[in-house]
């Protein structure tokens, strides 16, 4: 029996590459047979050269693309380099996200459409830049990371975040219905706590001593990794995930089961 996980032939443009999840993603991808075409906002001063070669290690054809997410030009830039240099797009995982926390009395017009302009619109961006290679292939997976927060649970400070998150969701339904009859699955994962640059962030997040608290709190006594996630994602994005469409998959360890 043929590998349903298997990604072998498949281009995949991933967005947030440069750490955490969107960094696991590529690794997982190239490691399933994937091409890649990887982007992180060109200040944020990632270091991808260590994505870069594990994925040329496991035996990826890598292309690399500054991205900022709010930019249409941007995102249409990508998509075009994964078309001009591969043929064909076949899977977008719309990963690139920020959350800086402000409470609803600091928060200002400019930290809310920040934040759904990354978090929101980005992942729309992606999706519609992808949408003309995928119906000329009959095919293609639209994947996005929400996050438990603004699906299931609440955290204080974070409306803006919460409310990008959410909106996520919504938009994977409506587009799974539309989409659906062009061939393509549109599907998200709701993360709950993972231990990310992002949520090491002592300012912003939990901190190291808060992301590492969490553990005992949870079902499974571990504190979440980046390759959770990207696990999830090689599943919506090979065969064995070709059956679903319009779904939001938590992977929490059992967090919101019990709070």
């Amino acid at each position: 029996m043929s590998d349903v996980f298997s990604l072998k032939g498949q281009v995949a443009v991933i967005t947030g590459a440069g750490s955490g999840i969107g960094a696991a993603t590529a690794r997982r991808f190239a490691q399933a047979g994937a091409s890649l075409v990887l982007a992180d906002h060109a200040v944020d001063g990632h270091d991808m050269s260590a994505v870069v070669a594990d994925a040329t290690a496991a035996g990826a054809a890598v292309e690399v693309v500054g991205v900022d997410v709010r930019s249409e030009a941007d995102v249409e830039r990508l998509v075009a380099t994964a078309v001009d240099r591969f043929g064909r797009v076949d899977v977008v995982v719309a990963n690139a996200a920020i959350a800086r926390i402000a409470p609803l009395a600091e928060m200002t017009e400019a930290d809310f459409n920040d934040t759904i302009d990354v978090d929101l619109t980005g992942v729309w961006r992606l999706f519609r830049a992808a949408l003309p290679a995928m119906r000329a292939a009959g095919s293609g997976r639209m994947l996005a990371t929400t996050s438990t927060v603004g699906v299931i649970e609440a955290w204080d400070a974070h409306a803006h975040y919460a409310a990008a998150k959410a909106g996520i969701t919504g938009m994977v339904r409506a587009l799974a219905a539309e989409l659906g009859p062009s061939g393509i699955t549109v599907n998200a994962i709701a993360p709950g706590i993972i231990e990310t640059p992002q949520t090491l962030d002592p300012v912003n997040s939990l901190g190291p001593d808060g992301v590492a608290d969490t553990a005992s709190g949870q079902p499974v006594r571990r504190v979440g990794r980046a390759d959770d996630i990207a696990a999830g994602f090689q599943y919506l994005a090979s065969e064995a995930g070709g059956f679903v469409t319009g779904h939001v998959l938590v992977i929490d360890g059992g967090r919101t089961l019990v709070r």
